[in-house]
């Protein structure tokens, strides 16, 4: 096993970390929305945020840490074009990323009070919702073009 090796490993398993447990707190926090039942979203939605917490921010520290740590032990410039693209990339994934951490700790703590008080889940929450939602696509769609450039390295 050879250093090359091994922090190409740990960027990989950071980048499916990063990518699954993104794709699995949409499923699971879409799902349990899909009940309307605050008593069946606050908890979902608490364990999206320690999952989040613990999952997701260390690959996100990870991440850029094993990939400049490749980019020196392969070589390249900093200043690659398909490096800066995905610089570029993981910047937009952050820009959406940290909003929604705060919108989910604001969805839990709403469907709680809801749960607690036996009420409807108010307009904010809905409203909340469904900006969580739509910030997942474009960095979804971010993340996927992190993982081509990764692939395919091209050449602009």
């Amino acid at each position: 096993m050879t250093l090359y090796w091994l922090v190409k490993l740990i960027h990989i398993l950071s980048g499916a970390v990063l990518f699954g447990t993104g794709m699995g707190i949409a499923f699971f926090m879409v799902w349990a929305n899909r009940s309307r039942d605050a008593s069946t979203i606050a908890p979902v939605a608490r364990i999206v945020v320690v999952a989040d917490m613990i999952f997701t921010a260390t690959a996100v520290v990870v991440q850029p840490l094993s990939g400049l740590w490749l980019i020196q032990i392969q070589g390249y410039s900093l200043s690659e074009p398909w490096l800066v693209a995905a610089y570029g990339l993981y910047a937009i994934t952050g820009l959406f990323w940290l909003p929604v951490v705060w919108i989910q700790v604001r969805l839990a703590r709403l469907a709680e009070e809801a749960a607690s008080q036996g009420t409807r889940l108010s307009a904010t929450y809905g409203r909340l919702y469904r900006i969580w939602f739509a910030m997942g696509f474009p960095a979804f769609v971010a993340v996927i073009g992190i993982y081509g450039l990764m692939v395919a390295r091209p050449v602009f």
